[in-house]
């Protein structure tokens, strides 16, 4: 074995998250490990990570017993450990983050940046990816910043890379690339901790799993002896089905909640669309097909040209705040970077819709902040211990359900979802599909931006794809299936056209 851990146990105050678990990988192994939210997934890598030492248990390495104090010595030991949540300098430059406390320095003892950079652009070309090392971090999209933060990890020669949701914010070919490297530094004798809620991805990479629940180690193995509803069963001790939304039925009306004609904005060209209350119209597409940007330019995040009317009333200047006014709300990709106010604690989050638009009182009441949060956590099923502590300290799915929790406070009418399950474990991605089911029974007029097509045909009731910027089919609900989703998002359907 590369690393054992034995009897991990983590305490944080009185909450147990890891409860004294073993787990184990061996020298050129790519282990998936699983759980849901909360389940000690990151809790018991951080230990290994050196994030913080373990109440009690023992790692070993190489079959030694080794105390990781901090992060500077899992390096040393080979340990890389690239977070879910990204962990870069905006304001420095990207050879400036990937070298960030490992500098390298030149004979006048000042930074050799011209050899940082060009061992940066050797990282790059080895993945296949066009970034330039002198670029600021905060000139990226995000998903480039995620890679950088895997070229982060394979820039230094290590034996252990863990990954948590590496793949979050790439496009498919970006994934495949990932995966050639992987495999690739496997045979050269690599270890991988793969975290992921993506189960395709698991079958496709991983050679055994792991699977906690509760912060306990609750099943192991081969992944060619397991099937995907059997890790579920194990992740979260129960059966789900998807009954529920087979036979899902359009319950909207004919009134029309908003419409966009001719929107035109970075990366998408003459987009129209009516969409309807009670009604959930996804949009899908490849990561380059403008299908992010429009979701920004709707809630005023980024201009665009175009007629856009809510409720018949034309909004003529489309600005974050004026989307708010007239009751439209976004619950945005990348929760940390775009949607939660990580200073700030889990009641004022779920209040900042509701001071931005409703709220005429110059100062904020205690007790009707209180009512505002103990709505929507009956309502959402938020699991928190203390809605007083800051909202970073929920698992993502109750992150992002406080965030949907900010809009219903505020009354909003059309809800926008931004990959609304990003980085959210199976059971409560089933939880924010039937959310969005409940929202548009209720009237509520409903838009899903995603790149998961399992997840559109268990909630949309139609699917406009979208290609290099335009939208190129709408398929009705009976129309909508993987192959047609795959097809269109490709441009395969175009003749003469090269497709991605």
């Amino acid at each position: 074995m590369l690393i054992e851990m034995q009897g991990i146990v983590m305490d944080f105050g009185p909450v147990r998250a890891v409860d004294h678990v073993d787990f184990s990988i061996k020298s050129g192994e790519i282990l998936g490990l699983l759980g849901e939210n909360g389940a000690g997934k990151s809790t018991l890598m951080n230990v290994l990570a050196g994030t913080f030492p373990p109440t009690a248990g023992t790692i070993l390495l190489d079959g030694k017993p080794v105390f990781i104090a901090n992060a500077q010595r899992a390096m040393a030991l080979g340990i890389r450990f690239i977070h879910q949540e990204l962990n870069l300098c905006e304001d420095l430059r990207v050879f400036e983050n990937m070298y960030l406390g490992q500098e390298l320095l030149n004979r006048g003892r000042l930074l050799n940046k011209k050899e940082m950079a060009a061992n940066c652009s050797k990282v790059f070309e080895r993945m296949h990816v066009k970034l330039d090392p002198w670029m600021f971090v905060k000139d990226l999209q995000t998903s480039e910043k995620q890679l950088v933060e895997i070229a982060r990890a394979l820039l230094f020669k290590c034996d252990l890379i863990i990954m948590d949701e590496p793949t979050s914010a790439l496009s498919t070919r970006e994934i495949e690339n990932l995966f050639v490297i992987m495999r690739q530094l496997k045979w050269e004798g690599v270890s991988f901790i793969y975290i992921s809620h993506k189960m395709p991805e698991i079958f496709e990479i991983c050679e055994t799993y792991s699977v906690l629940r509760d912060g306990k180690m609750v099943g192991s193995g081969s992944v060619s002896d397991v099937s995907e509803d059997g890790i579920t069963e194990m992740m979260i001790g129960r059966t789900l089905k998807d009954d529920d939304f087979t036979n899902k039925e359009y319950d909207g009306t004919d009134d029309i909640a908003m419409e966009a004609e001719n929107l035109c904005g970075e990366s998408f060209f003459d987009v129209s669309f009516r969409l309807h209350k009670g009604e959930v119209l996804a949009f899908t597409g490849l990561q380059s097909s403008g299908r992010d940007q429009l979701a920004d330019a709707l809630f005023g995040v980024i201009p665009h040209t175009g007629k856009l009317c809510v409720r018949g009333k034309s909004l003529d200047k489309c600005t974050i705040r004026s989307c708010m006014k007239n009751q439209i709300a976004m619950v945005p990709r990348s929760r940390k970077e775009r949607g939660i106010l990580t200073d700030l604690s889990i009641y004022d989050n779920t209040s900042m819709g509701f001071f931005n638009t409703k709220m005429k009182s110059l100062f904020i009441r205690a007790k009707e902040e209180k009512e505002r949060f103990s709505r929507q956590q009956s309502a959402l099923q938020i699991k928190t211990n203390d809605p007083k502590n800051p909202i970073t300290s929920l698992s993502g799915g109750n992150q992002q359900k406080v965030i949907l929790g900010r809009w219903l406070e505020a009354d909003a009418e059309v809800l926008i979802f931004d990959n609304p399950t990003q980085g959210i474990d199976v059971g409560t991605k089933f939880e924010i599909y039937h959310l969005i089911l409940r929202l548009a029974k209720s009237g509520k007029a409903i838009l899903v931006f995603s790149s998961e097509f399992p997840e559109i045909l268990k909630v949309a009731d139609r699917c406009a794809v979208m290609y290099k910027g335009r939208v190129n089919a709408v398929f009705e609900r009976d129309e909508i299936t993987e192959k047609n989703l795959m097809v269109y998002s490709t441009g395969a359907n175009l003749e003469g056209v090269e497709h991605e």
